[in-house]
């Protein structure tokens, strides 16, 4: 069963890995858990999320990921928030710092909110959430470190800071070194950090929940597919799932897009990104689900076009860095499902697509002349004793000779492989274009 967890922050997912078997993501932001979603993970939990400089996790998404029936979690930091606001739709809460908020004891975003470094830097806090503050210090109170009235003014004087500058060292800098001395010394071993606690309590409930046997999630709310809805599911889907703002080889995305641009590849990918793009969200959009057949199928005919048995289609699998195959499965088959359904439009947008290339032309006045020279030579349908050639002959000279290839063993893949119906298809084109360059060459000579 998949699981993805939002966390930065408050739990690193290397830590985060020994609780739960998951797949760990960056801290949500807006569009995050309906692109999850779209994977069908069998619960999502949010531990971080972006806000502020960038837009926050929307509830609609969240309400949209359980009405598919995805359990969602929520705990800790941007979760417990969403969790509180959510929880009487379904979505569920875990922690001490979620069941304040569901309460109202706290009602300020800025309770949970952290600085904090970059993904390449492990998203370290940079500042101290106003709740591990207060939970630091009612626990250097019971434990005797400080005075009721210093744990106060302690208190009181960071929710006066604002949340990047709320650190233990501006903290406690200008206050009586008698009254904060001890808290000082006793804070290396005596901080409480509430958020990493109830996320840690959130992956447990998460890993006995799936243990136990997860369900699909059951929601009592009519799920409303507004106008805008709509349009942020669209501008959701254009982006792909942030599984991390480093690949697992510590290349970013930036990095790998110069590489293409530099091999100067980068216009043609983006269009057959965006045509798969186009073919999966249609397939999504009629709520087509492939079945195990399909996908088995489309399993052998990868394997197939990149000549991989089931040994060498695991190590295709490491080289490529494909760790959803399911998801790939799933995906190239609504690819091709599409294509067979949309190749009359196809064929009638190739004429289009080949003058803005600049080639029609060109093919244009080739297919012509090859047309009238055939015909003038009376081979307009061409047999191999017309060009005095074997079979074998033939496919030696049009693949070894016309392509730079070797003769293909699998002739019925070679011919789907380059858009022929068949061999015999395959065969009539290449006698055809071998009939025309020895009657253009006897012609010149």
């Amino acid at each position: 069963m998949k699981v993805f967890i939002f966390t930065g922050p408050t739990l690193r997912a290397e830590e985060a890995k020994r609780e739960l078997d998951a797949v760990y993501l960056p801290p949500a932001q807006q569009g995050d858990v309906y692109r999850a979603a779209c994977e069908k993970p069998v619960a999502l939990g949010i531990i971080d999320g972006f806000f502020e400089h960038v837009p926050a996790v929307w509830h609609k998404e969240i309400l949209w990921a359980m009405s598919e029936g995805i359990h969602v979690f929520g705990a800790s930091s941007m979760g417990a928030l969403r969790a509180a606001e959510l929880a009487t739709f379904g979505m569920e809460g875990v922690g001490c710092v979620f069941e304040d908020f569901r309460q109202g004891v706290l009602e300020d975003d800025d309770e949970v909110a952290v600085a904090h470094a970059s993904a390449e830097h492990d998203w370290r806090p940079l500042s101290e959430a106003m709740v591990n503050v207060r939970a630091t210090l009612a626990a250097a109170r019971a434990a005797g470190v400080v005075s009721e009235p210093v744990r106060a003014s302690l208190e009181q004087r960071a929710k006066a800071l604002f949340y990047v500058e709320r650190a233990w060292p501006k903290l406690l800098s200008g206050f009586p070194r008698a009254e904060v001395e001890a808290l000082e010394a006793w804070l290396p071993r005596g901080r409480v950090d509430v958020k990493r606690a109830d996320a840690v309590a959130m992956l447990r409930t998460i890993r006995s929940r799936v243990e136990a046997g997860l369900s699909p999630k059951e929601t009592r709310f009519p799920f409303q597919h507004t106008d805008a809805w709509e349009e942020a599911r669209r501008r959701a889907a254009r982006q792909p799932l942030r599984q991390t703002a480093r690949t697992s080889d510590g290349v970013g995305t930036e990095a790998l897009l110069d590489e293409l641009r530099l091999r100067g590849g980068l216009k043609e990918a983006r269009r057959a990104s965006m045509a798969r793009a186009l073919a999966v969200e249609e397939a999504r959009r009629v709520g087509r689900v492939p079945d195990a057949w399909e996908l088995h199928a489309t399993k052998e005919a990868l394997s197939h076009e990149r000549h991989l048995t089931p040994e060498s289609f695991e190590l295709w699998k490491a080289e490529q860095h494909v760790d959803d195959v399911a998801r790939l499965l799933r995906d190239e088959s609504h690819v091709r499902w599409v294509e067979a359904l949309m190749e009359p439009e196809v064929l009638r947008h190739l004429a289009d697509h080949l003058r803005l290339t600049g080639e029609y032309a060109v093919l244009l006045e080739r297919a012509r002349d090859k047309e009238q020279v055939l015909e003038t030579a009376g081979l307009s349908r061409p047999r191999l004793e017309d060009a005095g050639i074997t079979e074998g002959a033939l496919w030696a000279w049009y693949f070894e000779e016309n392509q730079g290839r070797m003769v293909p063993v699998q002739m019925e893949q070679a011919a789907r492989d380059e858009g022929f119906a068949d061999v015999a298809s395959m065969r009539r084109a290449a006698l055809r274009e071998l009939c025309y360059v020895l009657t253009k060459a006897g012609a010149a000579a």
